[in-house]
């Protein structure tokens, strides 16, 4: 598979709108992503101008997003990038940036977060628990017992 890889820092810049796709569950919205480099002759930091993004979520990470991303919002997303270029009414070249997401998630240099779990599909199996310092490990006391 030759996909390009990417990922990129920056801010949710509406809402995320959740549709379907067919059968399946989209999740779209535009990232801003403004980088940022030292000029080394002036010695101060300057912006680049802003790159948009639109980003597709499918299936289970659409209705996450949705869920969880509002307008603003530090993220950082991992995905394939596809560059679209095409020509506008007015004649001009245009080039589009998208990128169909693997990974979403708030940026934690902008605040705080915490991760609700989905619940487990009916048609799952629940994994075995795993055994951790508070569980009596085997052959322990009881078994000497």
């Amino acid at each position: 598979m030759n996909d390009t890889q990417i990922t990129v820092q920056g801010f949710v810049g509406a809402t995320p709108g959740l549709k379907k796709a067919g059968d399946t569950e989209v999740a779209t919205f535009r990232l801003a992503s403004t980088p940022r480099y030292l000029n080394r002759r002036t010695n101060e930091w300057v912006d680049a101008p802003t790159q948009w993004y639109t980003v597709n979520a499918w299936r289970g990470l659409a209705r996450n997003v949705a869920e969880s991303l509002l307008k603003g919002d530090g993220v950082t997303v991992v995905g394939r990038l596809n560059v679209t270029t095409w020509t506008a009414q007015d004649g001009t070249e245009r080039t589009t940036l998208e990128i169909d997401a693997t990974s979403v998630g708030h940026d934690l240099r902008h605040g705080t977060t915490r991760l609700s779990r989905n619940e487990k599909p009916a048609d799952r199996p629940e994994a075995p628990p795993v055994a951790g310092p508070e569980a009596p490990a085997v052959g322990g006391a009881e078994a000497a017992a």
